[in-house]
């Protein structure tokens, strides 16, 4: 083919070209680049702490054994992220496991606060000795604090911990009315209740039947009262009467 003939086919073909639709996918391919650019800049400025650092935590809500160095020691390699990549879940659990934190809930406040509400452990009983019970009947354990007030003993089966708290409160509402303070309370493992009063005197109360044993307790006191050795412990796992151990160890039935 002649060089005449190459360039008039050239011709025609650019004849044909639709200029429009080239002009408008290379319009398109060059918008589509350009977001693309945009958007790996935007996602290394978002993730850039030193572009948009978290600045302050804002702590609300009563605080009483959760001091601010917990606070930060516990946020610290958090608080190395940016105010967008840093993930409000992760600064909830990380708060939440703080020993005397409840509940905790986190959101972002432009352009650098995270904002925080706090609720600390309310302790209502010793648990097992090295641990405690809350409000909701949960165990958890956390450091014996200075302003905490004198508080049960409370035993028993982690599982039955709701349970024994339930129990507790029943129990110590009926001796409180009649003069009585409730200040240990046990659930072994087979079920059967142990109590110690104010006073030093314990109560044996089987499984079964406690509020009933209790109340027995209460009506045949003023006649231990009035005996000349003081009573160490009432044994009221009897259908009928107790037995009634006293200081000197001697130990008598009474009906």
């Amino acid at each position: 083919m002649s060089w005449i003939k190459r360039k008039q086919a050239f011709n025609q073909y650019l004849k044909q070209v639709n200029w429009y639709l080239s002009f408008g996918l290379f319009f398109l391919f060059t918008v589509l680049l350009g977001l693309c650019i945009a958007a790996v800049k935007l996602n290394t400025v978002i993730h850039d702490a030193s572009a948009l650092p978290i600045e302050a935590v804002a702590i609300k809500g009563e605080r009483r054994f959760t001091s601010d160095k917990e606070i930060q020691t516990a946020l610290e390699d958090l608080m190395q992220r940016s105010f967008f990549s840093a993930d409000v879940n992760q600064v909830q659990a990380a708060l939440e496991s703080l020993p005397w934190v409840y509940q905790a809930s986190v959101r972002r406040e432009w352009p650098s606060t995270l904002k925080v509400y706090l609720v600390e452990q309310q302790a209502v009983a010793h648990w097992n000795k090295n641990a405690w019970l809350n409000i909701q009947g949960d165990v958890f354990e956390a450091p014996v604090k200075e302003g905490i007030k004198i508080l049960p003993q409370l035993t028993g089966p982690n599982d039955e911990a709701k349970e024994v708290l339930e129990t507790y409160q029943q129990v110590s509402k009926l001796l409180d009315i009649n003069g009585f303070a409730l200040t240990d309370l046990s659930l072994n493992p087979r079920h059967a209740w142990h109590a110690v009063l104010g006073n030093g005197i314990k109560l044996e109360l089987g499984r079964e039947d406690k509020m009933a044993r209790i109340q027995r307790f209460i009506n045949v006191f003023p006649k231990l009262e009035k005996q000349v050795q003081r009573v160490a412990t009432v044994d009221l796992r009897y259908d009928t009467g107790l037995a009634v151990g006293w200081d000197d160890a001697h130990e008598r039935t009474v009906n």
